[in-house]
């Protein structure tokens, strides 16, 4: 299965250059620009210093003691095993075991998954900004799609179905006990609801234009609305299983709703790759930490064996 996770994504990419312009994506990705780019790797780092935050909230509110420097240094660290290892939720699952403390393991895991639905609640809304643009001036927004045929719109159908299903899909177990996940939604969510959505909703805006700025770098201006219609939709297709880090379908949707936005697939697939360049750059932090954290450990073991304890 970790053979197929590594397989899936190579294969992808590689038919998305065969079916697109290959030679194209390649002069793109050698010409990027590096002020650009810089741009977005830092405005990624600076949503993972906000989602961090946001987890430090939700975590607080489930009674769970969370320090920001903590969170942050725990949010890098499962940043950077998600962009390195199949499945993408190993680095949560190791931040939600380490941050219970000697606590009970269920909160530790509601504070992680709630965080993360809503940060998925705040792509979503990102996303509805974008369709109702789109509603108000197609043409503006999708300039090239009304020369595609109506076979062209189904990744996109599919993309929002998904986007706006991910949410509950997160929330997993919600119709729980009374004491387990419904309370939690209620005090993590419900009742700090402005809190939460201005974050969360910051976030995927920040998100937007660090993937705008990549795109920027490989030669692709997206107009402000088109980016929010097409970011969000781009980044769900990440959600897909049997890959590392969203590669793979990440490029796959870029190709598709860039070709209705006018670009070109090149132009998508280019900027899809330079975005997810920037993720993992943005996510090296985490390295130090995991390195950090490795020697803590190894020290901690070597007292607990020391004879003279």
């Amino acid at each position: 299965m970790r053979v197929l996770r590594l397989l899936v994504p190579l294969a992808l990419i590689a038919l998305c250059l065969w079916l697109a312009d290959g030679r194209a994506v390649l002069e793109r990705l050698s010409g990027l620009s590096v002020g650009w780019f810089i741009g977005a790797v830092v405005l990624l780092n600076a949503v993972t210093l906000l989602s961090a935050l946001r987890w430090k909230l939700t975590a607080t509110a489930l009674s769970l003691p969370l320090g920001a420097g903590e969170a942050v240094r725990e949010y890098y660290l499962a940043q950077f095993v998600n962009q390195t290892l199949p499945g993408g939720v190993l680095g949560d699952a190791a931040r939600a075991m380490r941050s219970r403390k000697g606590g009970p393991m269920r909160r530790a895991a509601q504070a992680v998954v709630l965080e993360r639905a809503s940060g998925q609640a705040g792509m979503a809304l990102v996303s509805v900004l974008g369709l109702l643009l789109l509603v108000a001036a197609p043409h503006r927004v999708l300039p090239a799609a009304s020369a595609l045929p109506v076979v062209a719109w189904l990744p996109m159908a599919f993309l929002v179905a998904l986007l706006l299903g991910a949410v509950p899909l997160a929330l997993g177990r919600a119709g729980g006990r009374e004491d387990g996940w419904r309370l939690a939604i209620r005090e993590a969510l419900l009742r700090r609801w402005p809190v939460q959505g201005a974050l969360s909703v910051l976030v995927a805006l920040l998100t937007v234009a660090g993937f705008a700025l990549a795109a920027r770098a490989t030669g692709s201006a997206l107009a402000p609305a088109t980016a929010l219609l097409i970011v969000p939709l781009i980044l769900t297709a990440m959600l897909l299983p049997a890959s590392v880090a969203g590669w793979g379908w990440r490029e796959g949707a870029a190709a598709s709703l860039f070709a209705m936005a006018g670009p070109g697939a090149e132009a998508g697939i280019a900027a899809s790759i330079a975005f997810g360049i920037a993720m993992l750059l943005s996510a090296l932090p985490g390295a130090f930490f995991l390195q950090r954290t490795g020697h803590a450990e190894g020290r901690n073991s070597g007292k607990i064996a020391s004879p003279s304890e």
